[in-house]
């Protein structure tokens, strides 16, 4: 309920402050007191376009404030769909500023002129003649027969189910949409992975591939150094182990004289022995070492080929070309295993849709066991107030798409006098029946509106 109310700079009002208390409150007034302009600087914080002519002082911004207790009005979810901080003491503030341009906010956050005028339509209601709308709003008309049908907790049920199938019908067109996407990339992947997979990918295979690319393109050089080092090493004359092996024998001789001697001794030992290891070494390389233009021409491919695909994917080494490979790998997976997701998911929403139709049947049944009642209640009410032949004719048909309330159709039909043909209620009421229907007969309609929140 509204609960204050705070106008500045508004047409006559300068500054106004209104409390109302629990109950019912009546303002009264002769003509041009500013009743009206009471009510038109509410409908503004309930979300109405501004106009500039409306500011008192056009040098100030006007500012209006509405505080509502919204505690038993259900609109948690409201607030959470559109990002707001719910509290059950709710304030709702509009500004408009001398340029013209106007802001509005929800307990002090930020909100679009719409999300303001659909909180706004579910805080208060206007009954005057052509301004009774809700009566005639086919969500309004749906809460009242599913409150006299006790439909709340099959409504929950029902909400859930469609949100699940909401979400997983996304999820669908999702993967569909994937698929068309990647199908056209398949082929290229599947061809770029496969020329990875043959490629010789794995850690340090290029600079092994480069050492040894390296020693066969050299083969002479090599062969030319090898085989001096063997001569200066096993010259009969003048070489390294032949004046070692004389070295040795003179330092064996000493060792007999003191430690030292024999310290020394040892140490050339070792190296005789170093240097007649290496002597066999030059040896074993020379002799296994030869040209191999068959093999080089193998390695040179292989490494042209590693260069190729760097260069082709941008990758700075193996190490890149693997994760490159392993990606592909997941894309080409993924895509193959789209038509599974897919398939799963089709028998998931044909499950949910069976679910939301049994969910659908309930709530129709239920309806419609109630909504004779309620034509007789309405035409009862306005028998009593004046109307005695007029009658409601309630039409509920099935839907061809689930909706937030089922997979109803309804329709209110009105007729006010006899011989007159039915036909829906906002559009057959003249404004005098209209009038009497929503506000003569609001006792119904408040008590009802109680109920629903």
């Amino acid at each position: 309920m509204l609960v204050h109310l705070s106008i500045k700079n508004y047409a006559l009002i300068d500054h106004l402050d209104v409390r109302f208390n629990a109950g019912f409150t009546v303002i009264t007034g002769e003509t041009g007191a500013g009743k009206s302009i009471l009510l038109g600087g509410l409908s503004l914080v309930l979300g109405k376009r501004a106009e500039l002519s409306s500011l008192r002082d056009t040098d100030q911004k006007c500012i209006i404030e509405a505080d509502f207790e919204i505690g038993k009005y259900s609109l948690a979810d409201f607030f959470k769909d559109n990002d707001l901080d719910y509290e059950s003491r709710t304030i709702l503030r509009r500004e408009i500023l001398p340029s013209g341009k106007s802001r509005a906010f929800v307990n002090d956050t930020p909100v679009t002129l719409d999300v303001l005028s659909r909180l706004g339509s579910r805080l208060i209601d206007v009954h005057s003649q052509h301004q009774t709308l809700q009566l005639a709003d086919n969500d309004f008309q749906f809460k009242v027969i599913d409150a006299l049908a006790e439909n709340q907790s099959v409504l929950t049920e029902y909400a859930d189910i469609l949100d699940s199938y909401n979400r997983t019908s996304k999820d669908l067109n999702g993967l569909i949409k994937r698929q068309s996407d990647e199908i056209k990339e398949l082929d290229y992947n599947t061809f770029l992975l496969e020329e990875l997979e043959k490629a010789p990918l794995r850690p340090g295979i290029q600079e092994e591939l480069e050492s040894e690319h390296e020693q066969l393109n050299n083969v002479e050089t090599i062969l030319e150094q090898l085989s001096k080092g063997h001569q200066l090493v096993n010259n009969d004359e003048i070489g390294i182990l032949h004046l070692l092996s004389e070295l040795k024998q003179a330092s064996s001789r000493l060792s007999s004289y003191g430690k030292k001697y024999a310290a020394l001794n040892e140490r050339i030992q070792s190296v005789f022995i170093e240097m007649d290891d290496i002597t066999s070494e030059l040896e074993s390389l020379e002799g296994g070492i030869e040209a191999n233009p068959l093999l080089l021409e193998e390695i040179n491919g292989k490494l042209q080929l590693l260069y190729d695909l760097q260069k082709k994917h941008g990758a700075a080494d193996i190490g890149a070309l693997l994760e490159i490979k392993e990606a592909l790998s997941e894309k080409v997976s993924e895509t193959a295993d789209l038509e599974s997701r897919i398939e799963a998911k089709q028998q998931e929403l044909v499950k949910l849709e069976k679910e939301l139709e049994n969910t659908a049947v309930l709530l129709r049944k239920a309806r419609n066991k109630v909504i004779p009642d309620l034509k007789k209640q309405l035409e009862s009410s306005l028998a009593s107030l004046g109307m005695p032949n007029a009658q409601f004719k309630i039409e509920m048909e099935p839907s061809k798409e689930f909706n937030r309330n089922g997979k109803d159709e309804l329709v209110f039909l009105f007729s006010a006098n006899k011989g007159t043909a039915y036909g829906e209620l906002k559009k057959v009421a003249s404004g005098e029946s209209f009038l009497v229907l929503c506000s003569q007969s609001r006792l119904f309609w408040v008590n009802m509106k109680a109920f629903l929140r």
